[in-house]
C-alpha cells in the first residue's frame, strides 16, 4: 500500500477512536469536567407549585383554584383531587387559602373547567379538570377567542 494512502487511513483511524471516545463519555455522562455535576438523565427538578403558579398568574381565586387543580394533576401526579388537597396546595404556595374553594369549584364545574368523578378520593367528592379547562389554563386563563 502507497505510504501516503497508509498516512491518511491511519489519521482517520485515529479520529475514528477520539470520536468513538468523546461518545462514550457523552453518553456515560463523564464530560471530563470534574468540578460540575450534572443531574441524572430523566431527573428533571420539580416544578413547585408556587413556580407554577408565579408563570401562569391567575387573575381570581376561581382561576387560582382551577390552575392549582391543573398543577395537582399534571405536575404532582394527582388522578383527581378533592378539596383538602386543593387546601394544601394553597397552603404549599403560600397563597391565602379561600374560605370558599367549594364555591370555586363549584364555578370551575360551571364553566366546563372541571368535573365531578365518579370515584371518590378519601371518602370526598373527588374533581378532575376538564380538557377545555387545560386549554384555559394552558392558554393564559384566556377563551380561545382571546376573551
Amino acid at each position: 500500500m502507497d505510504k501516503d494512502i497508509e498516512k491518511k487511513l491511519g489519521a482517520i483511524w485515529t479520529t475514528i477512536k477520539s470520536l468513538e471516545s468523546r461518545m462514550t463519555k457523552i453518553e456515560t455522562g463523564m464530560t471530563g469536567v470534574d468540578h460540575v455535576k450534572t443531574a441524572p438523565r430523566g431527573s428533571a427538578k420539580k416544578l413547585s407549585i408556587k413556580e407554577f403558579l408565579l408563570e401562569r398568574p391567575p387573575s381570581t381565586d376561581i382561576q387560582r383554584t382551577l390552575g392549582i387543580g391543573y398543577f395537582l394533576e399534571n405536575h404532582a401526579g394527582m388522578a383527581s383531587f378533592n378539596k383538602p388537597d386543593v387546601e394544601k396546595a394553597y397552603r404549599d404556595a403560600k397563597e391565602p387559602v379561600p374560605s370558599n374553594i367549594g364555591v370555586n369549584i363549584k364555578h370551575c364545574i360551571k364553566q366546563g373547567h372541571m368535573m365531578e368523578t365518579e370515584e371518590k378520593k378519601d371518602n370526598r367528592t373527588a374533581y378532575v379538570v376538564t380538557s377545555s379547562g387545560e386549554r384555559f389554563v394552558q392558554g393564559g386563563y384566556k377563551k380561545a377567542d382571546g376573551k
